[in-house]
């Protein structure tokens, strides 16, 4: 019997490499050792898109991706600022919660989960309102996999001179990020999505002048992202770190960089997705999106007629693939099935073989 495939859209299968790396020795976050580790990671995390590595600077967090999203929110949208937060799916509404819930001032642009952002309402709306300093938007939506439109909108920004925070949790290391043509001023990502590290260890890119430019607007202590960046210039951080979490990132990282880098993984996760999407669609399982307005990473599918999801999640588990449920209103007409670690086009055979095979 195989092992376990991973389907849903992080913590990832992980290769063996990755998974030795967490056996190296214990190790206290206040020896030179670990911040020579940190350090390094920091480097590597910030030369994934090159574009990035002169001017932003990689700060590392304990915690989900989700943590780092907060973070860079509470500590980047200034206390007499206002965020304009896009949403069209669960993690854009959850940004804008995490917005109001530390206080800051905020619009929202709404659109339906199967739907794109509305750029034309956030245009108008930064055109009627010039107190606007953010606007937040979430890369690649992991409620359906779309894959937004962010260089529409990052090239508005550019035009209003109105900074983008990016939530690129599902999406770096994978998708493309252009940081200078979508004035970005920092993207949250983690370690167990697209970059195949273990859940654990967060990070935020973020512009580095922004340090010395203005100060920090975090409503939270363990959140804010400036004592974080004081201290990791020298490899070390105010809190406890995952250190051997960290371990399995640094390994993941040069997997990356040995397998050609950000570009390669695309193309590998492009070429497993079109695999499964031809797959599917030859035994009658369509998309929920149109094809062309997915990323590379997760496709959301309706579920085959007569069927619900508990047992076609209970068949693929016994047959060593976990899929993954639709959230909200989604839950009971969609599943999802993303394409990040390490799978190959072996497993996919095996998973459409597995579909052929299930009988509601």
């Amino acid at each position: 019997m195989n092992q376990t495939i991973l389907l849903n859209p992080g913590p990832v299968t992980i290769t063996e490499r990755v998974r030795h790396a967490m056996q190296r020795e214990d190790l206290c976050h206040r020896e030179p050792e670990f911040a020579e580790l940190a350090l390094d990671i920091k480097a590597r995390l910030a030369k994934v898109y090159p574009e990035a590595a002169k001017d932003y600077e990689a700060i590392l967090l304990t915690g989900s991706g989700t943590c780092a999203v907060e973070a860079m929110l509470s500590t980047l949208v200034p206390k007499d600022g206002k965020a304009l937060v896009v949403t069209n799916g669960v993690y854009g509404e959850r940004m804008a919660k995490m917005v109001k819930i530390h206080g800051k001032k905020i619009e929202v642009v709404t659109s339906l989960w199967h739907e794109p952002m509305n750029l034309i309402e956030v245009e108008n709306r930064l055109i009627e309102d010039s107190s606007i300093t953010h606007v937040i938007a979430v890369h690649h939506e992991t409620t359906t996999g779309r894959l937004n439109d962010v260089a529409k909108l990052g090239k508005i920004c550019k035009h209003k001179n109105v900074a983008l925070l990016l939530d690129c949790v599902s999406s770096f290391g994978a998708e493309a990020i252009e940081f200078d043509a979508w004035n970005l001023e920092g993207c949250a990502a983690t370690a167990n999505k697209c970059l195949h590290g273990v859940p654990g260890i967060s990070f935020v890119l973020v512009k580095c002048s922004l340090f010395d430019s203005r100060p920090s607007a975090a409503t939270s202590v363990y959140l804010d992202l400036y004592p974080y960046y004081k201290e990791q210039q020298q490899g070390y951080s105010p809190f406890t770190p995952a250190v051997h979490v960290s371990y399995a990132l640094h390994e993941a990282l040069i997997e990356l960089e040995e397998m050609g880098g950000q570009k390669a993984r695309y193309r590998h996760y492009h070429t497993l997705a079109q695999k499964i999407r031809q797959g599917f669609k030859q035994i009658g399982i369509e998309t929920f999106l149109d094809e062309q307005d997915y990323s590379v990473v997760l496709t959301s599918f309706h579920l085959p007629t007569n069927a619900t999801y508990e047992e076609l999640h209970q068949f693929l588990k016994k047959n060593g693939f976990v899929i993954y449920a639709g959230q909200g209103g989604l839950k009971s007409s969609i599943f999802r099935i993303a394409n990040m670690g390490d799978i190959q086009l072996d497993d996919v055979e095996r998973l459409l073989d597995c579909f052929q095979r299930f009988d509601a």
